[in-house]
């Protein structure tokens, strides 16, 4: 296992990839901080750059800039000779195979942007149950297969290593695992153990953690010899009623190697520091964003909707006719919205194409986060990237935290969201300020403060 070798000097420790998860590791990855990210979760599509703890073992990792493969397309299934392969209907349905019409096997599929990559494989038995699930990686290899008894319960799992040999053997059942490393047979009672020796293989316990979870990442934390305080705890959800029993072994000093917390959401360093929290041990810390422009106060502005209902939308239109207004939907649009069509300040875009709208967000400098429903195409998050200043709605707003406070009104609040529009589109002064008061409260950082911690 080579895993010692390719581990950086600081770890970030998940439990899954989540958003936030996501969010902390671009934050250290383009501020230019050297940092290996490993997943917790047995997962085998994660982001490239991205370890699961089993890659550590199984050897599923590359060099930066290189692959080990590609995902595996539904066609490329290996299958006897006479058995037919179908893909099924939609993107997220499944396939099958299929012997003189019987159903032999059934494709499960990457739940991605491009169809028809295959996440996994069950192959039935003569009387339609499933024996086993071959699991494909993002490599387009089956790296694990589970067994289910023949009543359809899953009873094991194994693994794999990049050289196709069998090295981790589950029984689901007890919740026991075996080990084959090299001439060495390990027992574990559990995962967490087992985690911990892959993690002892690659000499770990010598480098900084940073992790985003008080579960599985910080009893690891605790249990690796102590080396100073050098591991962090970065908190990302809400505080509420009293501090959460691990996070008060941090703050009372009895972490082994955790001394301080890093709150990503300013609600809860607030709340922390009122149940009592010292200063001196937890500290504010937004993210580090890769932004795509500059806003140029162009009176251009983005509204993205799947949805015909967009709050005060003509009125908006209305009191704005030197604003010009781009109005996109990845769907057809209903009569109602492609009757905004008629105002000379309108542009529609009904079933847009990617290329057309990464061109919209470069070129307006205004969101309005006006339409009901649900938000589409990350576009908030977009927008913030693209520098645009966001306006929105307390009925309609996403994605509340890149959004200042100040740029969200409730409904009936409309000409008030009209006279400070109208405000910054009068004052190159004003735009800035209130970019400024949109950075502040999305908690935006400067490069050099994550790379003060990594010192």
């Amino acid at each position: 296992m080579e895993g010692a070798v390719m581990l950086k000097d600081t770890i970030l420790l998940f439990d899954r990839y989540t958003q936030d998860s996501r969010r902390l590791h671009e934050s250290f990855r383009q501020a230019g901080c050297e940092c290996s990210a490993v997943v917790l979760e047995d997962n085998d599509f994660l982001p490239e750059g991205v370890l699961s703890v089993y890659d550590l073992f199984l050897g599923y990792f590359a060099e930066e800039g290189k692959s080990l493969g590609k995902p595996k397309f539904f066609n490329e299934i290996p299958v006897p000779d006479h058995w037919s392969i179908h893909a099924g209907v939609g993107e997220t349905d499944y396939g099958k195979i299929t012997c003189q019409h019987e159903e032999m096997g059934r494709i499960y599929y990457w739940k991605s942007g491009k169809k028809w990559l295959v996440e996994a494989v069950d192959w039935f038995d003569r009387k339609g149950v499933v024996r086993f699930r071959d699991h494909y990686n993002r490599y387009g290899m089956i790296c694990a297969r589970s067994f289910y008894s023949g009543q359809g319960k899953k009873i094991g799992k194994t693994w794999f290593a990049l050289g196709g040999q069998e090295a981790i053997v589950e029984n689901t059942v007890t919740g026991d695992l075996i080990v084959n490393d090299g001439d060495l047979i390990k027992f574990f009672r559990n995962k967490i153990d087992m985690i911990g020796y892959f993690f002892q293989r690659c000499d770990i316990e010598k480098k900084k953690i940073f992790y985003n979870s008080l579960a599985n990442p910080f009893l690891i934390s605790n249990r690796l010899p102590v080396s100073g305080k050098q591991d962090l705890l970065f908190w990302q959800e809400e505080v509420r009623d009293e501090i959460p029993g691990n996070m008060g072994m941090i703050l009372k000093g009895q972490s082994a190697r955790t001394g301080r917390i890093m709150v990503q959401k300013r609600s809860s360093y607030e709340r922390l520091v009122e149940l009592g929290a010292s200063p001196d041990c937890v500290q504010k810390l937004g993210y580090f964003y890769d932004f795509q422009k500059k806003n140029h106060h162009n009176p251009e502005a983005l509204i993205c909707t799947n949805s015909e209902r967009i709050e005060h939308g003509e009125e908006l239109i209305q009191a704005f006719p030197q604003m010009h207004f781009h109005i996109a939907a990845v769907t057809l649009m209903s009569p109602k919205l492609t009757e905004m069509g008629r105002y000379k300040n309108v542009s529609l875009y009904p079933c847009v194409q990617a290329d057309t709208l990464d061109q919209l967000f470069c070129q307006c400098d205004y969101y309005f986060d006006i339409n009901h429903w649900k938000e589409i195409v990350s576009a908030v998050y977009r927008a913030f990237l693209h520098n645009q200043l966001i306006f929105a709605f307390e009925e309609t707003a996403h994605n509340r935290e890149y959004t200042a406070d100040a740029h969200v009104y409730p409904a009936e609040a409309l000409e008030q969201m009209i006279a400070d529009v109208k405000a910054v589109m009068n004052s190159r002064e004003q735009m800035e300020h209130h970019l400024k008061l949109q950075l502040e409260d999305a908690m935006a950082e400067e490069k050099e403060v994550y790379e003060k911690l990594l010192d």
